[in-house]
């Protein structure tokens, strides 16, 4: 049966292949994207695909954008992927920056659920919102610490979501990616040479030897995309969904080893 599926970030990495992943597959999709440049790029590429998607301006941010969303469109799915990393050591890392990221991670993702999860409700339908968070919102990656908490709050509000919303019979479910060569995480990385200086920043910069090694062996974005989609069409996906399995398996190890660490 086909649904009606906004997903926001689609501009580029798993939002765009998604979009053209599930309209494939014969769904209404509503790719949206934060600029329109991103928009007419999006709508170009369909276009020489043969792909029918609806293409749609949506800056998470923009309390405006966000009304003019909710006013439009009548969905079955959100697909909430949206999200930028700024990365750095958080004892120097500056404020003005992390809470840019929590406007767009946390309070931009939360603020366009809260409006579709009112029409669920009002229009008496069993919705679903999958959030795209991180292997970072079950362990705090090292120098992408504030990126981490962004999605450990996201993945908290996800789970309040789950709990709070079952009597209205919405499903909400986390996808959580391992490191995938969409090119997120290095624009991540480069986020840290606008600010941080080895002159004046306490942190040595032999810190972030071994970054580009790390950075040349990302998985390919498909497989994580495929996740993405089977969870959304899945009515019984599970809630939380790591991804791939060695992920998952290095994320519980880690858990249960934060049990005994010491200060």
């Amino acid at each position: 049966m086909s649904k009606t599926i906004l997903i926001t970030g689609a501009a580029s990495g798993f939002g765009k292949i998604v979009a053209f992943e599930l309209a494939k597959k014969g769904h209404k999709v509503i790719a949206t994207a934060q600029i329109y440049p991103q928009m007419s790029d999006l709508i170009r590429e369909a276009k020489e695909q043969g792909i029918e998607l609806i293409v749609d301006k949506l800056d998470v941010t923009n309390s405006r954008d966000i009304a003019y969303i909710h006013q439009k469109y009548d969905i079955d799915i959100l697909i909430s992927n949206a999200g930028i990393m700024e990365g750095g050591p958080i004892a120097e890392q500056p404020l003005d920056l992390i809470r840019s990221m929590f406007e767009v991670n946390v309070f931009g993702a939360l603020e366009l659920a809260q409006g579709f999860i009112k029409k669920f409700i009002a229009q008496k339908k069993a919705g679903k919102i999958v959030f795209t968070t991180s292997m970072g919102e079950l362990w705090t990656v090292p120098y992408v610490a504030a990126y981490c908490a962004s999605k450990h709050a996201m993945g908290s509000i996800a789970e309040g979501l789950k709990t709070e919303l079952a009597p209205f019979n919405i499903k909400i479910a986390t996808c959580n990616p391992g490191v995938f060569g969409t090119g997120f995480n290095d624009r991540g990385v480069d986020t840290i040479s606008r600010w941080y200086n080895p002159e004046t920043n306490f942190t040595p910069s032999s810190v972030f030897d071994g970054t580009a090694e790390a950075l040349a062996n990302q998985l390919d974005p498909q497989s994580m995309a495929d996740t993405i989609v089977n969870v959304v069409l899945d009515d019984n996906s599970n809630f939380r969904n790591v991804h791939p399995k060695e992920t998952e398996d290095f994320v519980k190890q880690l858990q249960a080893a934060a049990w005994t660490a010491k200060s």
